[in-house]
């Protein structure tokens, strides 16, 4: 397995020193930007597999310089950030970013959510393709056609919905949720699992506001309810 390259975007030449130090010492490649202007020319060059994003920069913030990214690549995203209320979490979620630090962060709170923003969902059952009239999800390949369209998801987009599928038909609780999917040490996040749920129905439902597959268990959770299956008859015409 090749070492993850992380590319560390902020203003500050101290914090990105500190960064570099903490990082490589930890078995990582680092490559660092200023701007959120730079981070984009070295997405393009370097192919990070994660990138560390300061939400306050001059010029392109942080929150645009995410939703740039977010519209040409799947890579994973932290959020680094002094602000701690739940708008400014769920603006950084649904910019696109797979997690969010407040600053000061502890070096090991930083390597855990790194850590988990790198993982991939593994189970020792692989999942079956699904397949309905409207939606075909291979797991294996991590593919999406939504009405015979490729669709991006993110991977953690890509994960949540593969967890809500193996378990199709069952009201699976937040926690359970967001400890399979970003790991044991989530639980409490669940504005978290309301901004992605919101993005999978964007790009899944005919109808995001009224949910023919991910429906909302009130007080307990999200379910995944399979659609009836693509009958013989139709897949001939």
């Amino acid at each position: 397995m090749s070492t993850p390259r992380i590319l560390v975007v902020d203003d500050e030449p101290q914090i990105r020193r500190v960064m570099r130090t903490m990082l490589s010492s930890n078995g990582y490649i680092v490559v660092e930007a200023r701007t959120g202007e730079e981070a984009l020319e070295i997405l393009r060059k370097e192919r990070p597999e994660l990138i560390l994003l300061d939400v306050n920069m001059p010029g392109m913030s942080g929150l645009e310089t995410c939703r740039e990214i977010r519209d040409q690549s799947d890579v994973a995203i932290i959020m680094l950030t002094v602000r701690n209320t739940e708008h400014d979490k769920v603006l950084a979620l649904d910019a696109g970013a797979d997690d969010y630090v407040v600053k000061p962060f502890g070096v090991e709170e930083l390597l855990a959510r790194i850590r988990a923003a790198l993982r991939r969902t593994s189970s020792g059952e692989p999942v079956p393709a699904y397949v309905s009239n409207d939606l075909e999800i291979d797991f294996e390949r991590r593919k999406l056609l939504v009405q015979g369209r490729p669709v991006r998801l993110t991977p953690k987009e890509f994960d949540l919905l593969r967890h809500l599928v193996a378990n199709q038909g069952k009201p699976l609780e937040h926690r359970r949720l967001l400890q399979a999917v970003w790991g044991p040490d989530y639980g409490d996040e669940t504005e978290y699992l309301r901004v992605f749920i919101n993005q999978l129905r964007k790009k899944i439902e005919p109808d995001p506001a009224h949910p023919k597959y991910i429906h909302t268990d009130p007080w307990v959770g999200y379910r995944f309810e399979p659609a009836s299956p693509v009958s013989n008859k139709t897949k001939k015409k």
